[in-house]
């Protein structure tokens, strides 16, 4: 039962973010009052990406704007990651845990983004399901990665 305790932390915490409204979540006032220099402005206004049918960028966003952005995407992408190995961990050692595991994440994440599109002043992406579901896979292949990295160490010992 206690490995299903992080992935029980992780899921309702999603819950609870997405039950929040923009305005509830946003960290522009934070990012105004410690970055008021707008540090890597030049570089980040190379970087321009198509989302949700918009461009985001510096030039049209906004500085602070599109720092959150950036903020909202990687936490998407790391806690859906977290999420991908708190299933593949919860799971008993079955042939196809790693598709299981990233499979269960992408449903979780196509369920996360339906709730938000009920909830004032957020929508529902399918690009963030992608997203999701790429962090949950890229967090399984590095995990996979050290567990044989460590288990070649080991016997070589």
């Amino acid at each position: 039962m206690k490995k299903y305790i992080p992935l029980l932390i992780l899921l309702l915490a999603i819950f609870i973010s997405s039950s929040q409204t923009y305005e509830q979540q946003t960290i522009v006032p934070t990012l105004e009052q410690y970055l008021p220099n707008e540090p890597l402005k030049p570089l980040l206004s190379l970087l321009h990406f198509h989302y949700y049918g918009m461009e985001i960028s510096v030039d049209s966003r906004g500085y602070y704007y599109f720092l959150e952005f950036l903020f909202r995407k990687l936490a998407h992408f790391c806690t859906f990651g977290a999420i991908g190995l708190a299933v593949y961990i919860a799971l008993p050692r079955l042939k196809y845990r790693f598709i299981i595991s990233a499979v269960m994440t992408c449903i979780f994440a196509a369920t996360d983004e339906i709730h938000q599109y009920f909830t004032s002043g957020r929508t529902a992406s399918f690009q963030d399901v992608m997203l999701d579901t790429t962090g949950a896979i890229t967090f399984l292949i590095i995990f996979q990665c050290i567990c044989m990295l460590i288990k070649r160490k080991s016997t070589k010992v």
